[in-house]
């Protein structure tokens, strides 16, 4: 009798399915250095994280929080083995026979809500000012989108199909929620590691930037001075009132990118309200408080927790994985890289020189990688403060990735 209840506790337990499957083990590790990487170190732990606590309820047998994904006819297995529809499931069916982290992930991550909603606070929490004074070198920014479109071709060339080659090369955006969301619509499968992957090339811009323009430009290129620049060959146009600019801007972009690639207004469309909610000041107010505080930050850890569920042994554990943070890494680096190459090229055909650390800032990651950039600047010339500069780049770098986004969805979705 003893032994039976000793066996019945035992089996209650998931020590015998850990054992069973020791690659439960190498999730655990997984999980536990993300939660470092965001706790210790502080990298992205806003996202990485709630990722991080995702895989580790995900990845423990009998607690049934894994997102169970759905096949491309909408066929799914739930917890007792019954194969549904899942488009033919209400949402409690979903939450009662597949659990409540697959509830949150077909309601809020599946339909495409929460990035969009992330968007809105950031763009609340954007200032285009810096960009609307230098307008021309926004150009960087779209020229940065290099490493997307570069990386979409050559992972077509090794085997994944086009819809998985657009997600792995939106990474190249340094955007997390564009990736999840770009992720969501063409190759939901690989939303887990895409996820990780681009959150933790974006923490990674500290290393990752320097080590290439180390590695593409020279002492002359990155003492180029922005401000005797300005000075030598000043600018013919003049924004005489920046804060009717400001209002107009976000109104203007929406109505542009509705018309042009619709398929981006999503993601531009909810960056634009949350920017103009704060550019319009004391009337909305509670507006952009509500967008840039309460609602992003509830947004930011469903998301977070819902990616990271996705992430169970069967859907990281493989090959394509591997191929998704190798690919990534490129993605990554062509992008910086395409900037800086931009920059020298406009370099040869213009008088009044850019300092190529510009173009490096083509990225959604903002503001880092303009920080990032200065702190490099500095260090050949103490005098040559280039953030406000590079942000130009920098910020047009968050609508280029989005509409590049908008752009692979229409093409591929």
């Amino acid at each position: 009798m003893d032994i039976n209840i000793f066996e019945k506790l035992y089996e209650m337990t998931a020590l015998s399915n850990i054992i069973a499957e020791p690659q439960f083990l190498i999730m655990y590790a997984l999980a536990f250095t993300l939660l470092y990487l965001g706790i210790k170190k502080e990298f992205e732990p806003m996202l990485l994280i709630p990722i991080a606590f995702g895989v580790l309820l995900a990845n423990f047998p009998g607690g049934e929080m894994g997102i169970i994904q759905a096949s491309s006819d909408g066929t799914v297995t739930t917890l007792d083995g019954t194969v549904k529809n899942l488009w033919e499931m209400s949402l409690p069916e979903i939450a009662h026979d597949m659990g409540l982290m697959n509830f949150l992930y077909y309601m809020l991550i599946k339909t495409g809500f929460l990035p969009p909603i992330i968007f809105m606070g950031v763009g609340a929490l954007t200032d285009f000012g810096p960009m609307l004074k230098n307008l021309r070198l926004s150009i960087f920014g779209g020229a940065a989108q290099f490493g997307i479109f570069a990386t979409l071709l050559i992972a077509i060339l090794i085997g994944f199909t086009p819809k998985e080659a657009a997600a792995l090369g939106i990474i190249g955006g340094a955007d997390g929620p564009t990736a999840i969301y770009t992720t969501i619509k063409l190759a939901p499968h690989l939303l887990g590691p895409i996820a990780i992957a681009a959150y933790s090339y974006m923490a990674l811009v500290p290393v990752i930037i320097p080590l290439l323009v180390r590695l593409t430009c020279s002492s002359k290129e990155l003492s180029i001075n922005m401000k005797e620049q300005d000075k030598l060959y000043p600018s013919k146009i003049e924004i005489k009132n920046m804060r009717v600019t400001k209002i107009i801007f976000p109104i203007a972009i929406t109505t542009i990118v509705a018309i042009f690639v619709p398929t981006a207004i999503s993601l531009v469309g909810m960056l634009m309200f949350g920017n103009l909610v704060k550019e319009i000041g004391a009337n909305t107010s509670r507006l952009f408080d509500a967008a840039s505080n309460g609602i992003m930050n509830a947004a930011t850890v469903f998301l977070g927790l819902c990616v990271g569920a996705t992430m169970t042994v069967d859907a990281f554990l493989n090959w394509t994985t591997i191929g998704i943070v190798i690919g990534g890494f490129f993605a990554f680096s062509l992008s910086i890289f395409g900037g800086i190459m931009f920059v020298k090229l406009f370099n040869l055909f213009s008088k009044k020189k850019i300092n190529p650390l510009i173009g490096a800032t083509g990225l959604s990651a903002v503001p880092m990688a303009s920080r990032v950039a200065n702190d490099i600047a500095l260090r050949y010339d103490f005098k040559n403060h280039i953030l406000q500069y590079c942000m130009s780049s920098n910020i047009s770098g968050v609508i280029g990735s989005a509409v590049a986004a908008g752009i692979l969805i229409s093409f591929l979705g």
